[in-house]
This record gives C-alpha cells, structure tokens and sequence, in this order.
C-alpha cells in the first residue's frame, strides 16, 4: 500500500510498485496513451510527480533504445492500471523493477481520471509520495510540509551536463547547442539533418560560443520556471543578433524572456502528445507533442516578436519569431518523441534558415 497527498489535503491510497521511500513534488498530468518511456526519462519532468491520463501503463516494458536521457529524474509516478506482464519484442525489463533500480516511488490503482479532473479545475499542486501506507496524523503533518515545497530554482542545473561534447562530429552545419535538460531525440534529429553539435552545459558563458565558428545556436527544452533562470536570460541577450537562435520549450521561454516578454505559470500546463497548432502564416494545423508548464504572456510581447503558432485548444502563443534579430521560437516539442510526428517540419524550415545565413556569410567572403 502506498500514498499520495497533495497539498490541498486530499489524501490517495495506492499500491506500490515502484521505489521505496517519499518524495515531495510537483503534480502534473500527462495525456500520452503510448511513451511513458520516454516520459519518465524526459529530464523536463525533474521533480515532479507525473500522472498518466492513459489508464494501462507498463504492458510494453522497457527497452534500450526509447530513453530520452541516461537517467529518470522524476520524484514520482502515479498510474491507473499497472501492467505486471509486459509483451514487446524490444522489452528487457519491466517498467517496476526500471523504476526500483532507478529509485522512482510509484503507485497504481489510483483514480487517475478523478486525480487528473482535480488538477484540470484547480491546477498544478505540490504533494508527497510515498510507498507507505500513512495514518492521518502523518498525512496532516506531512500537508504543511507539501504547502512549503516548492521546485529548486535552479533545477536545470540537475539535468544539464557538467562539460561540453560533440555529437555528430561529421555533420557540416556547426551548431552550439545549449543543454537545459534536452532529450536524445533532438539531437538525433538535428544530426539527420547535417548538424555538427557541441553541446554545452547551461552556465557556459556567452562568450565562448560566439569566439567559435559556430553557425547557429540552438536552446533546448527542460524543467522548471523560466523566470529564475537570469544567467541564461542574459546568457541569450548577449547572443541576440550575431548568431541566428533556435528555441524550444524552456529555450523558447527563455528567448522570450531575453526579448523583454513575460512568461507566466499555466493553470496545468501542456503535456501530452496530440495538442493541436495553428500555423500563423499559412494557416496549416499540425498536432504537436508538449511538455511544459509556461507560457508566453501574449498581451506582454514586444513590438519585434511576431506570433508565428498559436494553441488552438487555448489560444496560448505556442511560437514566435524575431527576423531582424534570427531569432526563431517554438513552444512544442518538435521532435514528437513520445506523441506527434507532425512537429519535425520545424527542424527543416531551421536548419533552411541556417543554411541561407551560411550561404550568405559566403558570398561575402567570396566578395573580399
């Protein structure tokens, strides 16, 4: 038996199937019905308690090849139906003993649609995990500890690597890649597309990207609340308009940030894989994977940032653009992993970007 108590007091039992132990985090909800692999490898989870919406969960197991990270950084997960049996021909292991080894606390048999309805309609909360079965007099002490908790302002700092490498290093197109918490997957897709990446931890400064013959400059997605992030806001600032800049979930919100926006925190945020987008400039709808908790404040954009994509579920701002400074945002995950495949168009209209900026700072060398 084990428990989860969120903060406005309501108290779930459960049983465990993960880790032993208690943890304090952040309740979000994802609505994937396939990837919770690369779910709980996605270092934009850290600290956080993620809820998945799809009632079967762990009937594929876990394999070696969908991990978006080397590690799982999630505080915990909470699931309808835990399958106990997993059927895949990848499969090496079940998502519990995964879990246990990696010192995730889960539970399952937990109303999920009711815990999910919950979150909807009064937002994100704080909660405790724990395969324990507590009393209520636990439960009550343990309420004020979780209304205190709050996600370490620098938790990017968790997930970012600690030295710059290479990935791809036959690639042709030289890419400075900031690590905010990425996932695998982007990388391989800008290594499908001729990139060279140095990838460069989140407190590199800006000056040793822009003393290298980089040709772009590309932000990456990861957790927790932009707003506390000022070394990579001013990070950015000083990158602004020497080096065309690409940004994705926290990159978009931090580029945002440095374009004097705001960003505020969403009621309960976009997680999943099928949110529908609207292209601004032609109109074309593509269905996006997303996993944030911000969002671009768009009554507070700057005169120079142009919407460019829109969240047709909510009209939230989900891209935006800045020509005269190279500057291209988007708030989804374009590399779809786990969810839409829709997004990836993006990585080809970048890189295009690049490569005309290329072209040009050719010519001109050409010219002398």
């Amino acid at each position: 038996m084990g428990t989860l108590i969120l903060q406005d007091g309501t108290v779930l039992k459960g049983d465990s199937f993960g880790a032993l132990g208690g943890y304090e985090g952040e309740v979000v909800f994802n609505t994937l019905s396939s990837g919770y692999q690369e779910v709980i490898s996605d270092p934009a989870n850290a600290k956080q308690i993620v809820v998945m919406a799809y009632p079967e969960i762990g009937n594929c197991g876990i394999n070696d090849f969908d991990f978006e990270s080397d590690a799982t950084h999630l505080a915990g997960l909470v699931v309808k139906n835990y399958s106990k049996q997993e059927s895949h021909y990848k499969s090496k292991e079940t998502l519990s003993s995964y879990l246990k080894k990696n010192n995730v606390v889960a539970l399952e048999n937990i109303d999920t649609r009711s815990l999910v309805k919950k979150l909807t309609e009064f937002g994100t909360m704080t909660a405790f995990i724990t395969s324990n079965d507590v009393d209520s007099e636990f439960a009550r002490d343990k309420i004020r500890d979780i209304q205190m908790f709050k996600i370490k302002e620098d938790v990017l700092l968790d997930v970012s690597p600690t030295s710059r490498y290479v990935y791809n290093p036959q690639g042709k197109i030289n890419v400075a890649f900031i690590d905010y918490g990425t996932k695998k997957s982007v990388l391989t897709e800008l290594a499908k597309r001729n990139c060279r990446i140095t990838v460069y931890p989140a407190t590199i400064e800006a000056k040793e990207i822009l003393e290298n013959d980089f040709d772009a400059v590309f932000l990456s997605s990861g957790p927790g609340n932009p707003n506390n992030y000022t070394f990579q806001i001013a990070q950015i600032r000083q990158m602004m308009g020497k080096l065309p800049i690409f940004g994705i979930s926290l990159g978009c919100e931090l580029l945002a940030l440095a374009s004097g926006a705001s960003v505020s925190k969403l009621r309960h945020g976009h997680r999943g894989g099928s949110y529908p987008v609207i292209n601004l400039e032609n109109n074309k709808v593509i269905m996006t994977a997303q996993n944030h908790g911000y969002v671009i404040d768009s009554e507070n954009m700057t005169k120079f940032m142009r919407p460019t994509h829109k969240n047709l579920n909510d009209n939230s701002i989900e891209g935006f653009e800045i020509n005269s400074l190279s500057v291209y945002a988007v708030q989804f995950n374009p590399e779809g992993a786990a969810g839409s495949q829709d997004g990836k168009i993006i990585f080809d209209e970048w890189i295009n970007i690049a490569q005309k900026d290329i072209d040009r700072l050719n010519e001109v060398k050409n010219e002398r």
